[in-house]
């Protein structure tokens, strides 16, 4: 494996700005895009003749093929451009959005969610250590910071944004928004980029070795699976859920906002905490999950109960990327872009079975019930957290992970 990292020669700090933004931009759409159904699924699968279940695929499909193709295609587009490479991505995810949003039947949906998983899994591996080659060495961490940013932004504001769209102007413009938004950071990431010659970082054959030597990345992977399984498990049916309590249809995108604008909160908040505790704002987060997920099936929930579980929710998952990154980071920092091209493959991973699973479960039992294996996941991962750090599979001595 190369270990060799090229800093771009004098730029203008104005214009490697300019491309992180580009850079951000499109992460952002990509996310957005890869979870946008979680808001639609009802309409979509009316409109398309399938039950609610069958359209959780749109999740799982593109989860899958990211989770595959984000060590895949770093090393296959090895010797292209990267500029080049994160532009194509990106036009194919607008151009399969736009896709969605013109199809007659399910089937073309899921071979354009395909190809979303396909540009996803690839974009982040390469994006997210793409600042070095834009901005001066001393500012590499911030900009880092502002690309993952994308991700997250996505997660919490992207999908609620693109749901109350879909509410008003029907779930096809929502589709074709999306990727319209991708077709403009094809444009951004054209004119901003420069030339970004291929550095072949990672290989294949190295995955495994990184995986076996590292107990710590090890326990962190674990925690990202069971986690992040768990909450797809059930936001993937939070509009089925939510409807089973009796929340009005047009209410539900300005729940999900609401849970956008918490999750916003949220990740600010565990930027703040991680560096004195990782440990604790990790079971931070599992608390705030069960506690949402539990009580959506134990109370009445109201509109204004449901306003306030999912601001416990959002606050809960919105602090999960800096803070299972932060730990990925710390438990391999001699080996962090293999370390991160695992942890993207096994979050898309986990979106994929959270969906899948999710889906085969509201459909035999009804939604509420998902919120059961939900909470279990999450809970497994606490249960993890508190066995001593040997059996956990962490070292025992090192400092390094005193707060892990």
């Amino acid at each position: 494996m190369s270990t060799s990292v090229a800093i771009a020669p004098a730029r203008s700090p104005v214009k490697g700005w300019l491309g992180v933004l580009a850079v951000t931009l499109g992460i952002f759409s990509l996310m957005t895009s890869e979870l946008l159904p979680v808001g639609l699924l009802t309409p979509v699968g009316s409109a398309l003749h399938v039950s609610e279940g069958v359209a959780g695929l749109m999740v799982t499909v593109p989860g899958l093929v990211a989770a595959f193709s984000a060590p895949i295609v770093t090393v296959v587009t090895g010797r292209i451009d990267r500029r080049i490479v994160l532009a194509v991505l990106i036009g194919l995810m607008g151009a399969a959005n736009l896709a969605s949003g013109f199809a007659t039947s399910f089937a073309v949906v899921l071979v354009a969610r395909f190809l979303i998983g396909l540009s996803v899994g690839g974009f982040w591996s390469i994006a997210g250590g793409i600042a070095v080659r834009l901005v001066p060495e001393r500012q590499v961490g911030r900009a880092t910071a502002v690309i993952f940013g994308g991700v997250e932004t996505a997660s919490v504001l992207g999908i609620p944004a693109g749901t109350l769209l879909g509410d008003l102007s029907g779930w096809r413009v929502a589709f074709a928004a999306v990727g319209a938004l991708g077709l403009l950071s094809v444009v951004c990431m054209v004119f901003l980029l420069p030339p970004l010659p291929a550095e072949q970082s990672i290989e294949l054959r190295e995955l495994p070795t990184v995986f076996r030597s590292n107990a710590a990345l090890r326990l962190a992977l674990a925690l990202t699976f069971l986690m992040i399984t768990g909450h797809f498990l059930a936001y993937t049916f939070v509009r089925p859920i939510l409807h089973a309590h009796g929340i009005d249809e047009h209410a539900t995108g300005a729940l999900l906002l609401i849970f956008g604008v918490a999750g916003i909160c949220g990740n600010f908040l565990a930027g703040s905490l991680v560096a004195k505790s990782l440990r604790g704002t990790t079971i931070a987060i599992g608390v705030a999950l069960i506690t949402a997920t539990t009580s959506l099936v134990l109370l009445d929930t109201s509109t204004v109960t449901a306003a306030a579980l999912l601001v416990l929710w959002g606050l809960g998952y919105g602090a999960v990327p800096v803070t299972f990154q932060t730990r990925i980071l710390r438990a391999a920092p001699a080996t962090p872009e293999p370390a991160s091209s695992l942890f993207v493959s096994t979050f898309n991973l986990s979106i994929a079975l959270g969906a899948l699973v999710g889906g085969a479960v509201v459909n035999r039992y009804g939604p509420l019930t998902v919120l059961w294996p939900a909470t279990a996941m999450v809970l497994a991962a606490l249960l993890i957290l508190a066995l001593p750090r040997r059996t956990a599979g962490q070292p025992i001595g090192d400092e390094r992970y005193s707060s892990a």
